[in-house]
């Protein structure tokens, strides 16, 4: 399989604005290099299309790993994981009121946060500290 162009990775950085799409953790708060993500997994199947890549955090794309799916904690249903490039950030997740917290609104949402661990322990005390200094929640 072809590597990834570093045009590419650019592109893919343009369009996800320089943020995770499932976090949306943005590229100046985090202490390393946001990673081109494989929507669907090369060893499932994925190319290194365009329309296959989409940026994440490395904790994002660690928890993700090869998963395509998740069970939906409210229905015990498989659902497919969000797509970040495909599908709407704000339709699927919201903030908790105090803004450390993303709620998954739908099966897909709510699958997607408990398998990517969207609210670790880490996450929200960074999170925690981007409020204190006025960098979060995103807009």
């Amino acid at each position: 399989m072809k590597e990834i162009s570093e045009a590419l990775r650019e592109s893919v950085r343009k369009s996800a604005n320089h943020r995770c799409g499932y976090c949306l953790s943005p590229q100046q708060y985090v202490m390393s290099r946001l990673e081109i993500e494989h929507i669907i997994p090369r060893s499932k199947g994925g190319s290194n299309d365009e329309t296959n890549l989409w940026l994440s955090c490395s904790l994002c794309n660690r928890f993700k790993g090869a998963q395509t799916t998740a069970i939906d904690p409210q229905s015990g249903k498989e659902v497919p994981l969000f797509n970040p490039r495909f599908q709407s950030w704000r339709e699927h997740f919201q903030w908790e009121a105090n803004g450390t917290v993303i709620e998954g609104l739908t099966p897909t949402g709510r699958a997607t946060v408990v398998a990517l661990q969207l609210n670790n322990e880490l996450a929200i005390e960074v999170r925690r500290n981007w409020i204190l200094a006025g960098w979060h929640p995103p807009i």
